[in-house]
């Protein structure tokens, strides 16, 4: 029971991620719907089988509020895959400024990039074209629906229509 259940609200949108426990409570309690079962696991009580649950959905709408992704280096770290932008390296990272601070970069999701402390020295206070180093992916903002690719146990493949894989 330790895989993880993707929760969609009343409108098929992804809102969350939950326990095989708490997921067979909501459907006990008929607060949701099992969408998508696992059929190679049960779950067995005395008396009956329960399927395993992998997606639900929830049987009413919750309103929630604009999924804003906080600028953190946590989130940065999640967004880069906690790999540096220049080199690939998932060892010895750090944060680095595209444009550097000194030269009027801010604090955004736009300029903001893991980088490992080899490659952040070696660009020192450069742009990644002065100092010869192309980044790897583009930075950018997220959305609410990409950092589900980032979880835990990584994205299961019944998940994938439901998060617009």
């Amino acid at each position: 029971m330790n895989t993880d259940v993707l929760v969609l609200n009343q409108d098929y949108q992804p809102i969350s991620i939950c326990s095989v426990q708490r997921s067979v409570k909501l459907v006990f309690l008929q607060k949701a719907e099992l969408l998508h079962d696992d059929p190679d696991r049960v779950i067995r009580t005395i008396h009956e089988e329960f399927s395993y649950p992998s997606v639900i959905r929830l049987r009413r709408y919750i309103r929630l509020p604009y999924a804003k992704i906080v600028l953190s280096r946590r989130n940065i770290m999640k967004r880069d895959r906690n790999m540096c932008q220049y080199c690939a390296t998932k060892s010895d990272l750090t944060l680095d400024h595209v444009m550097p601070k000194s030269r009027g970069g801010r604090d955004s999701w736009e300029n903001l990039v893991t980088a490992c402390n080899t490659c952040n020295v070696r660009k020192g206070n450069r742009t990644p074209e002065e100092a010869g180093m192309p980044l790897k992916v583009k930075p950018y903002r997220p959305i609410h629906i990409t950092f589900f690719q980032n979880l835990m146990n990584g994205v299961q493949e019944h998940w994938k229509p439901y998060l617009y894989m």
